[in-house]
């Protein structure tokens, strides 16, 4: 696992009633198999929160007993701490590598509550844990005090920084030069790198498993003569709308997935217009077979 560069967070097919596709589930899992991507499970792109407990179990179960040569994460997420705890002790018999702990949703909570936080989620837990800032998403932001107070445990073993400032990614890597820092935003990477990020999980990869964990290695090698702008170019197409529709949109195009459905509120006609999501798929189609 700690060898793994990309994880990508996986999102979750649906058939056209809104239940999970398992065959397409299990065709996107052996796409990144293939790529050598670690799998998140259940994160935001995976609509971890639109599903309830048993969905989500029975994705991590039907995933976990296909044993794939790749390590496999399961997201964390939300507000209630039993719930979350109750959670990771269902996951932890599961064959997963390890889990992503979001800070609390809503909440905005202090220092020494998110320390608890996450003591007590990490204390649960019997796999490794990686923390997740995205205050974009949950209206809490994850202080470098926090990880100060939680980076002696343990279970401690990651930081996903996707507050989209590099500012912060820098005050966390000055503050903290021992923790493992991870991009969350696809388009940051060449700039994390630079201060010596650890790797990226991924919503591109999604669509481009070879070629996202090529830009990866490239950033993290520092080439990134290549990448700009074409890069820059898609990843804007992947989020010109709430992720993860412009993923879903784009792999039902390709016939990756079956449908494009998704979980209200989030709806697949917030694209309107699919062919910057195409032409972004033409563009880094020709980046893979010029740089690989």
């Amino acid at each position: 696992m700690q060898n793994i560069k990309l994880w990508t967070a996986l999102v979750t097919p649906m058939k056209k009633d809104g239940s999970i596709d398992f065959d397409d589930l299990d065709f996107l899992a052996e796409k990144q198999e293939e790529a050598g991507n670690g799998i998140l499970l259940i994160g935001s792109t995976g609509e971890g929160l639109a599903l309830d407990h048993k969905e989500k179990l029975s994705v991590i179960r039907h995933l976990s007993e296909k044993k794939p040569d790749v390590p496999v994460m399961a997201g964390v997420g939300g507000f209630n701490l039993r719930n979350q705890t109750e959670w990771i002790k269902a996951c932890n018999d599961l064959n997963i590598d390890s889990f992503l702990l979001v800070t609390p949703l809503y909440a905005k909570p202090g220092i020494k509550g998110q320390i608890e936080w996450f003591r007590a989620l990490m204390d649960s837990a019997e796999k490794p844990c990686m923390l997740y800032n995205i205050p974009s998403r949950t209206g809490s932001f994850l202080h470098t005090g926090v990880l100060k107070g939680v980076m002696d445990h343990e279970k401690f073993w990651a930081v996903k920084e996707a507050s989209g400032s590099i500012t912060d990614y820098e005050k966390f890597r000055t503050e903290c030069p021992d923790v493992p820092l991870f991009s969350g935003d696809d388009g940051l990477l060449p700039y994390f790198s630079v201060a010596g990020c650890h790797g990226l999980v991924s919503v591109s990869a999604n669509v481009w498993p070879a070629a996202t964990k090529l830009y990866t290695e490239m950033c993290l090698q520092k080439k990134t003569g290549t990448i700009f702008p074409v890069w820059q170019r898609a990843i804007k197409a992947m989020f010109s709308s709430p992720n993860p529709i412009p993923a879903k949109v784009l792999l039902a195009h390709k016939k990756w997935i079956k449908t494009d459905v998704l979980r209200a509120p989030l709806v697949a006609a917030e694209v309107s217009n699919i062919e910057l999501l195409l032409h972004a798929d033409r563009e880094i189609s020709e980046w893979y077979k010029e740089n690989r």
